[in-house]
């Protein structure tokens, strides 16, 4: 196959979605398949972009206001009849923003082109947080409950108690995040995470143990555990070598990954996602799961959690991306 990767972009998530892509291409390229390499906020890239800017490694922390505005300054439209000439598909190697809340895919969509993951609708959905949690209650997936800002410190406390988690709608990789355990810390935690959406979540603060379940072709994988140093899976712990331990499968009673599993399904159901996608879980000190969230585009280098996932199963990292491209070529005729 002829494939172009499509990753980068201008969100806060850009160096991830670059780490995705370092590893996805050459990959690809090992199982005999034309790869090129195409970053939505320049274009298409010659080898030498692309093996310039594929060797950078993830940083401690997100990029800068200052540096993301430089690449929205900077960026170029996307023109599928250039950039994606001749390609058969296009590997969806992006993570946040435009390239998972479904602006990207519904451009394709316009072209005629065929792609990874999911369609722009259900990837909108599960991008927005609050539209997906709804939707995780009408499928019977617990969720913690949450509030909408604006919302005072009294209507927190009196809604939710304390303490909370107040995050951006429309973000991923914990960008802007905080957990906030009493009412006078609330306005700066909103204030954090109006930077990075227009919308903001006040959630419960579900302490426990965390885990992710990945789902690959409507089958749900193993269930995996996340070890963070501290309370929550942070963009640091998530990317940083040491950063946080994972297990899969997770060790807990067969019960327990069975009922986390056909959680993962409902929620991929009910968003109606693609060929594959994550979502994660906290379970509580009483032993409740919840979920707290879904990943269209989850992270897809080889230690990635679906990638982790699919090899607790038997499926390698290549075949892994060889399935997904396979599916989206079938999905598309």
């Amino acid at each position: 196959m002829k494939i172009a990767v499509l990753f980068g972009g201008t969100s806060e998530e850009r160096d991830v979605s670059i780490a995705s892509a370092a590893q996805i291409i050459p990959a690809l390229r090992d199982l005999g398949h034309e790869v090129f390499a195409v970053d939505t906020a320049t274009g298409r890239l010659g080898f030498a972009e692309e093996r310039r800017l594929l060797s950078a490694a993830v940083g401690a922390l997100p990029p800068s206001d200052t540096e993301i505005a430089r690449m929205r300054g900077g960026a170029l439209a996307l023109t599928p009849a250039a950039d994606f000439r001749d390609a058969d598909v296009v590997f969806l190697a992006l993570h946040g923003g435009a390239g998972e809340d479904g602006r990207i895919q519904a451009v394709l969509d316009l072209a005629g082109i065929a792609y990874t993951g999911s369609n722009h609708i259900a990837s909108a959905a599960a991008m927005d947080k609050d539209l997906s949690k709804r939707l995780f209650r009408s499928a019977g997936v617990p969720t913690p409950d949450w509030l909408m800002s604006p919302a005072t410190g009294h209507e927190v406390g009196a809604a939710l108690g304390w303490p909370v988690v107040v995050k951006p709608n429309k973000q991923g990789s914990t960008v802007g995040l905080t957990v906030v355990r009493e009412a006078a810390q609330l306005p700066d935690a909103i204030a954090q995470a109006l930077r990075f959406d227009d919308e903001v979540m006040v959630e419960r603060f579900i302490a426990g143990r965390e885990f992710t379940v990945g789902v690959l072709d409507g089958a749900a994988l193993p269930v995996g555990e996340i070890i963070a140093p501290g309370e929550v899976f942070d963009y640091e712990s998530k990317y940083q070598a040491g950063g946080a331990s994972e297990t899969f499968p997770a060790e807990i009673p067969l019960a327990e990954s069975e009922l986390l599993q056909d959680y993962a399904r409902r929620v991929h159901q009910v968003l109606k996602l693609g060929a594959y996608s994550r979502a994660d879980f906290r379970r509580d000190t009483a032993g409740g799961f919840w979920c707290l969230e879904a990943n269209s585009l989850p992270g897809m280098t080889a230690t990635s959690l679906l990638p982790q996932a699919a090899k607790a199963a038997g499926i390698e990292f290549p075949e892994l991306l060889d399935r997904i491209c396979q599916g989206a070529l079938r999905a598309s005729r």
